[in-house]
């Protein structure tokens, strides 16, 4: 697949990085030559120095021969005016990064796909929706919902108290059994289970089970002592904060510090009267006592600094806080953070990279989203008529060693399967891989 990226920054760098690594044809542009020397030098693909606009350049990095282009500068008309301009010198599929919610409102989606923009990605919005996700539950690391619920993820912390440890999976995870073990972070080490592995105390396990079971997970991880978040806490109040304050649940109340005081204005008119907004420094643990942090059952800490929110996160730990959130997005601090045990971490680069990710596949995907913490992917494929994955039983298709089906969706009703179950053309089928590029599960689905 060829691949085009403007923009080496944040996002741009971090997916030119993953798709490196899958050996795609891929391209950078960007007009900074200092930026393009570092990706250069790190990962193998082309790098240009150029406009993203220029219509000689993107000719000249061969855009109309291009299967996807991806504008990722910080600059959202430029993103937008460049996807233009490559559909216009036939590129396949192009995506553009904007950094405004309005773009998102369906007619004005689809004023711009008419335009030659296919999508539009919003980091701030897709990172909101997992941090919310992760309030909801305060004793789940990530949480991944398929068709609204009818199958759930769940990313769960072991500790000493979970009643499954120290057993083959085969003897927990049957044909009859409401939940699976679909993958396993333990240290470094991601595993794709089979049946004769053990949970282990402190594994990150993911757990693929149905809405109605999922109390019953919570009993047996022993889970059950943490309280539902009713108070939660915010350290900084950029658009990722708002975002997220916009969308969280009635039946919580928040503060967010901020310590500019213009954007503490800004914040009073932009959010709700469920929300108060304190002008202070969230690092100080004085204010934090002062504002009530051993009443409060999250904390979620989204500044730019990621030495920051993990250090914060770490001390509201010590004041009692069970559900800590935070944003890093350096992914060099990320195992560090699983190692300090700080929760939920939310990386707006990896988001997006998964949201992009589900537009290079040529089969029907509806949902594709990145484990970071696991560096795993999780996907929900919908196989055609004919496709090779309704032909057998799932034991007998011979997946790929680092692939397992988590479960299938038919008829709006979320099932799990065994090494029995037969899988229908245009069931939602859910796969996890580990250090396997999605689009070679491809085959199993057309």
């Amino acid at each position: 697949m060829k691949i085009i990226i403007t923009g080496a920054y944040g996002i741009g760098t971090y997916l030119a990085r993953l798709l490196s690594r899958n050996k795609e044809e891929l391209t950078i542009i960007d007009d900074d030559e200092e930026r393009l020397a570092t990706i250069g030098s790190d990962y193998d693909l082309l790098t240009m120095h150029g406009s993203p606009t220029s219509v000689k350049t993107l000719k000249e990095a061969g855009v109309g021969d291009a299967d996807l282009f991806i504008a990722l500068t910080p600059y959202e008309d430029e993103n937008i005016n460049s996807c233009i301009i490559a559909h216009a010198l036939h590129a396949k599929k192009t995506v553009a990064q904007v950094n405004d919610a309005e773009y998102l409102e369906p007619a004005i989606h689809q004023m711009y796909k008419e335009l030659g923009v296919d999508e539009l990605i919003y980091p701030e919005t897709l990172a909101a929706r997992d941090i919310i996700n992760g309030l909801k539950m305060s004793w789940v690391r990530q949480r991944w919902d398929v068709h609204d619920g009818a199958l759930v993820m769940l990313g769960i912390k072991l500790r000493e108290n979970c009643e499954i440890l120290n057993q083959p999976l085969k003897n927990l995870c049957g044909p009859d059994d409401p939940y699976h073990i679909v993958a396993i972070k333990r240290g470094n080490e991601t595993i794709i289970p089979d049946g004769n592995d053990q949970l282990e105390c402190f594994d990150l396990a993911y757990f693929m089970t149905t809405r109605d079971y999922i109390p019953y997970i919570r009993k047996i991880v022993g889970k059950e002592n943490y309280v539902d978040v009713k108070n939660v806490m915010f350290m900084g109040g950029g658009t990722t904060a708002v975002k997220a304050l916009q969308t969280i649940p009635k039946y919580m109340d928040a503060k967010v510090f901020e310590i500019d005081p213009e954007r503490c204005e800004e914040l009073n008119q932009i959010l709700d009267s469920n929300t108060l907004v304190i002008h202070a420094d969230a690092r100080d643990v004085s204010q934090l006592n002062d504002e009530g942090i051993r009443n409060t059952q999250a904390f979620v800490a989204l500044t730019g600094n990621a030495e920051a929110n993990i250090l914060t996160c770490l001390a509201a730990k010590r004041l009692g806080v069970r559900k800590t959130v935070a944003m890093i997005e350096n992914p060099d601090y990320v195992n560090m953070a699983e190692s300090l045990d700080i929760g939920t971490i939310i990386n707006k680069r990896s988001i997006a990279a998964s949201r992009i990710y589900q537009l290079m596949l040529d089969a029907d995907v509806m949902n594709v989203t990145f484990l970071m913490s696991a560096n795993a992917d999780a996907a929900e494929f919908i196989p055609k008529e004919g496709a090779k994955v309704t032909k057998k039983a799932v034991k007998d298709l011979g997946l790929p060693k680092g692939i397992t089906i988590g479960g299938i969706v038919r008829n709006g009703e979320g099932m799990l399967v065994s090494g029995n179950t037969k899988i229908e053309a245009g069931d939602s089928v859910v796969v996890f891989c580990h250090n396997i590029h999605l689009k070679k599960i491809e085959k199993f689905f057309n």
